[in-house]
């Protein structure tokens, strides 16, 4: 298992008049250069938050996109 401290930051964003909120996860570079780490830069991710056991879970998104 890899691990690492991340951070969770608001970048927000004028367009066309109105503030937008722009949510990023930042994943450290040993996490994400690791062999084990699951994800290529690019690649749709599907985000879902398991309210019950307080974590979010990130998954490829396998689905075509046509």
């Amino acid at each position: 298992m890899i691990s690492g401290q991340g951070k969770l930051i608001n970048r927000r964003t004028k367009t066309a008049g109105k503030e937008y909120d722009r949510f990023f996860i930042y994943v450290p570079a040993e996490v994400a250069r690791d062999g084990l780490f699951p994800f290529k830069e690019g690649d749709k991710l599907i985000i879902t938050v398991d309210a019950d056991n307080k974590r979010l879970i990130i998954e490829r998104n396998t689905q075509s996109t046509n």
